[in-house]
């Protein structure tokens, strides 16, 4: 049965122009005039019977016909991609990520050169940052993010349960004296107390959680920070364990009591799912719940 296919060339355009919001953009980025631009869309929208775009104040944006044709014809395109650079022997490359601070710092950059080694052929490039990589319109392949693995159209793999205790130097144990029940930690001073986490913990012990000011909005994310203000004796933090091993060994940060609380959060590999049998995403993933094993079985 024949396929009712558009021109891919228009496809290709249309992609570029919904990207970029802006018709100028994609002809610099396809190498053609504007006008080869709006002539490329106009026969789209003709074939497709629906305008595609209208004009706004500073560019263009997708009709909503335009945003159900881009949503599935740019997962298209990158299944065509993933196809292409398979039969070339060419879909390593470079592997594109973004990475929340804390993971990024305390985790992947300890490891990612055996994977280097594995992989010689894939080149990792990694932008740390917090924000929430628009897969449509950025050129990353993949992210870590943290959160509870619901995110539509993406694919998401826990990689380390996000569980959490509070921890402090040995400064700050020595300024208030011992620390002999949970009750104690709240005689200090708390970072971030508005966070959840630590109401969560709280009534893990069976303390309530009236001396801690919930309504405040006193919070140091990402939890890197919040690391680095327990280290420097300036109060209690809650922190996942997993990525604070070196400053617990070194005598850095202390753990009071062995108490951990769980919401449901964690850290999470995701990326499209029309980006699911690329070659360089599936080499990572392996690796990387290889090296995150040990976590998730605890």
């Amino acid at each position: 049965m024949a396929r009712n296919l558009p021109p891919l060339s228009a496809i290709r355009v249309f992609d570029a122009a919904a990207r970029h919001s802006s018709f100028t953009a994609a002809s610099t980025e396809l190498g053609m005039t504007q006008a080869a631009v709006s002539y490329q869309i106009k026969i789209l929208e003709e074939r497709v019977g629906a305008a595609l775009f209208e004009r706004v104040a500073r560019g263009v944006q997708l009709t909503k016909v335009g945003r159900r044709l881009f949503q599935q014809s740019s997962a298209a395109l990158d299944i065509l991609s993933d196809a292409y650079s398979d039969a070339q022997g060419t879909n390593a490359g470079t592997l594109s990520i973004s990475v929340i601070p804390t993971f990024a710092t305390s985790f992947l950059a300890q490891r990612i050169g055996t994977f280097h080694m594995a992989h010689s052929d894939i080149a990792v490039r990694m932008e740390v940052g917090e924000t929430l990589v628009d897969f449509a319109t950025s050129e990353f392949d993949a992210a870590i993010r943290g959160g509870y693995g619901e995110w539509n159209g993406l694919c998401s793999h826990l990689l380390i349960p996000a569980v959490f205790t509070p921890m402090l130097s040995p400064k700050l144990i020595d300024e208030a004296g011992e620390l002999s029940s949970p009750e104690d930690l709240l005689k200090l001073p708390i970072l971030s107390e508005g966070d959840a986490w630590w109401r969560h913990w709280l009534s893990l012990v069976g303390l309530n959680d009236a001396a801690i000011v919930s309504s405040s909005e006193k919070h140091f994310a990402p939890q890197i920070v919040e690391a680095g203000a327990a280290v420097a004796g300036h109060g209690v933090a809650m922190l996942t364990p997993t990525f604070f091993q070196s400053e617990l060994e070194s005598g850095l940060l202390v753990q009071p009591f062995e108490q951990v609380g769980y919401d449901g959060c964690g850290y999470w590999l995701v990326y499209p799912e029309s980006r699911r049998n690329a070659v360089k995403i599936k080499r990572f993933r392996s690796w990387l719940e290889s090296e995150t094993a040990q976590f998730r079985d605890r």
